[in-house]
């Protein structure tokens, strides 16, 4: 059994997922279409660049992240499903979403977690210093671009930054040590609205993965605000790095997270972080441990 991955180089998680699959499982991998006997499309949005010969000769399985029905391209999706024979999503939540489109056998796996890029650091004390921070600053985070990248000013509406800026303009008024912590692309929509409401900020555009880690270790709060998510991968993240995190019902935040840290956006007030029952469950998709399920649903379709 040899299974490819389909490229996507777009600097984004999926490519991260792309090269620990390679690194960590040679021996059923291939990085040549011609030699494999499963194609896995792990960037859906690019699967006209897998020749349709491949797509008819081998057995394809399919990944998909969460699904945005107002903007959705339906007859694509269908000219794909025609290769399709299994689909792969990494929440329940899109899984109920995708079984409203076909009636091919669907596998909810969440992505497994790197536990040697992140993990919990004790001394907080230095990481505060090295950043610019102090101790009595209270540092909530947001690692996800929040603005669409036609114009970058219009935000990215399922990604919640308007409600992100509302939880935090609430926070402020209450707590005026509060600093937000940003990384990433495409942070101009939050950064103009904390900057109308003067609330401070540190941002830092783009960080390594030691750096990403490191930040984690110094929050107090990681916010998740969004509409519709596929993970996103920044719950295992805070998981497995023990940071405090409250998210919005989404994607795989019922499946990490304990039921009090899930909020809607009208009782915020009630949610409370569990650190504990966010690490235990994300020791489950830890590296390898965390691929055996991937291993289990190639090899079940491979025999198929």
């Amino acid at each position: 059994m040899k299974i490819y991955l389909s490229r996507i180089n777009e600097s984004w998680i999926v490519d991260r997922i792309r090269n620990e699959w390679y690194l960590s499982n040679r021996k059923i991998s291939t990085k040549y279409l011609s030699k494999s006997d499963i194609v896995w499309i792990v960037s859906p949005w690019l699967w006209k660049n897998v020749p349709k010969r491949f797509l008819e000769e081998k057995k394809v399985i399919c990944s998909h992240y969460h699904f945005d029905f107002e903007n959705f391209d339906n007859e694509n999706f269908l000219e794909l499903d025609k290769f399709v024979d299994e689909y792969h999503v990494i929440s329940k939540k899109t899984k109920n979403d995708l079984e409203q489109l076909t009636d091919k056998k669907i596998t909810s796996i969440p992505f497994w977690i790197n536990q040697k890029l992140f993990y919990e650091i004790k001394d907080k004390e230095s990481l505060l210093q090295k950043y610019g921070f102090n101790k009595d600053e209270y540092l909530i985070g947001s690692f996800q671009r929040d603005t669409e990248g036609h114009d970058l000013t219009t935000p990215k509406l399922i990604k919640g930054p308007d409600i992100f800026i509302e939880i935090l303009d609430s926070h402020y008024k209450k707590n005026n040590n509060t600093t937000v912590v940003l990384t990433g692309k495409r942070r101009n929509y939050i950064i103009n609205e904390l900057e109308r409401l003067n609330i401070r900020y540190k941002y830092f555009e783009m960080i390594n993965f030691e750096n990403l880690n490191e930040l984690y270790n110094i929050l107090n709060l990681y916010l998740v605000t969004s509409r519709i998510e596929g993970g996103p991968q920044a719950i295992l993240e805070c998981a497995i790095t023990k940071t405090p995190v409250l998210s919005s019902n989404v994607g795989v935040a019922s499946e990490i997270l304990h039921p009090e840290s899930i909020y809607d956006f009208k009782t915020f007030d009630k949610a409370k972080t569990n650190i504990n029952y966010a690490y235990e469950n994300s020791l489950k998709y830890t590296i390898p441990l965390g691929m055996n399920s991937f291993i289990k649903m190639f090899k079940e379709l491979y025999e198929s």
